[in-house]
C-alpha cells in the first residue's frame, strides 16, 4: 500500500469503531487463561514494544481476533525461529515510519552548501500473532505478563504510584473534577474513593498526567481552547497516552471520555493523518513520563 492508502485505511478502521462505540485504545483482549490482559504489542523475537499507531493497530486486532497474548513477528521472523505460520491465517497489516536520502543528494547537498534533505516514507508491512503459528518454542509464545487483581477495595498499584510520584507535577485534591491546569502546573483529582471502579482513579490520573507531559518546559505541545479541533487533538493525544501507561501497568481502564468521541470523528474524518500524529505524541508522551527520575509530587488520594 502507498502512504495514502495506510493512511486511509488505519483512520477509516478506527472511525468505523468509534462509531460503533468502540475506543481502540482502551479494548482488553481475553489471555489463555480466561483473565483479561493488557500490555504493550511487542515482537515475540526481540522483545521490542511496538510504538505510537502499531500499538492501537495491534490491540484493535488483538481484540478483534481474541488472541491470548500481544506477541508478534513476521513470516520470516517464525522460520527463523524455527517455527512457522499456519496456512490460511491472515497476517496484520502494520505501518514503519522513517526517512531516506534520495541517491546523489549527499553530494548537490554539498555542492550547494546545505544540509541534505532526507524525505519521510511510510510502509506497510505484515506481522502474526504467535497463536497463528505452529512449532515455536514456549519461550516465544509463552505469555509473561503478571495475573491482574480485580478487587474494588481500593486498590493501590505500587509501581504505577511511583511513577505517578515522579513526573514532577503537584497533585490537589478536587471533589468532583479531574484536570491539568497549565497556569501554575496542577493536576487536580478525586479522591479514590470517590470513583465508581477505584482502579480507574489511576487512568484518570495518567490522562492528566499525559496533558502536563505537554506543557512548555517538558515537550511542548500547544494548548488551546475548549471545543477547538486543536482541543479534540490533545485530547486524543492524552487518551492515548494514558492508555500506554495504563498498559505499562498492567491496568486494565474502562472508557472515561465518550464525551469526545464526536470531536474526535470530526478530527478524523477531516485529517486521515490525525490518529498517526496523536499516535506518535501519545508514545512521546508516555515515555516522558516512564522517563522521569524521582521527583516526588503531592500525591493526595485515599
Amino acid at each position: 500500500m502507498d502512504r495514502t492508502s495506510i493512511y486511509e485505511t488505519v483512520t477509516n478502521k478506527i472511525i468505523s469503531d468509534l462509531e460503533s462505540g468502540i475506543l481502540p485504545w482502551t479494548q482488553p483482549w481475553q489471555s489463555g487463561v480466561g483473565k483479561p490482559g493488557f500490555s504493550f504489542p511487542a515482537n515475540a523475537t526481540t522483545g521490542a514494544n511496538y510504538t505510537g499507531i502499531n500499538v492501537l493497530l495491534l490491540w484493535m486486532h488483538g481484540a478483534e481476533m481474541r488472541f491470548p497474548t500481544q506477541r508478534w513477528l513476521t513470516f520470516k521472523q517464525a522460520e527463523a525461529a524455527g517455527g512457522y505460520v499456519r496456512r490460511g491465517e491472515t497476517g496484520t497489516k502494520i505501518a514503519r515510519a522513517g526517512t531516506f536520502t534520495p541517491k546523489g543528494e549527499k553530494q548537490r547537498a554539498a555542492e550547494e552548501g546545505r544540509s541534505e534533505a532526507a524525505i519521510p516514507f511510510l510502509k506497510a508491512f505484515t506481522v502474526f500473532n504467535v497463536a497463528q503459528c505452529e512449532g515455536l518454542d514456549e519461550e516465544i509464545t509463552g505469555i509473561d505478563r503478571p495475573e491482574i487483581d480485580d478487587t474494588r477495595d481500593l486498590p493501590r498499584v505500587e509501581a504505577a504510584d511511583e511513577t505517578i510520584a515522579a513526573c514532577g507535577i503537584r497533585f490537589i485534591t478536587h471533589p468532583d473534577k479531574a484536570f491539568y491546569r497549565i497556569t501554575d502546573d496542577v493536576i487536580a483529582m478525586p479522591l479514590m474513593a470517590a470513583f465508581n471502579d477505584p482502579i480507574n482513579w489511576y487512568r484518570t490520573a495518567f490522562h492528566e498526567i499525559s496533558h502536563g507531559s505537554g506543557a512548555k518546559h517538558r515537550l511542548n505541545r500547544k494548548f488551546e481552547r475548549f471545543g477547538t479541533q486543536a482541543y479534540a487533538r490533545e485530547e486524543l493525544v492524552a487518551e492515548c497516552s494514558a492508555a500506554f501507561l495504563c498498559a505499562a501497568h498492567n491496568i486494565i481502564p474502562t472508557v472515561r471520555h465518550a464525551d469526545y468521541i464526536g470531536n474526535w470523528l470530526e478530527v478524523l474524518k477531516s485529517d486521515n493523518k490525525a490518529i498517526f500524529q496523536a499516535a506518535s505524541l501519545a508514545t512521546k508522551a508516555a515515555d516522558w513520563v516512564l522517563d522521569q527520575k524521582a521527583k516526588p509530587s503531592q500525591l493526595l488520594a485515599a
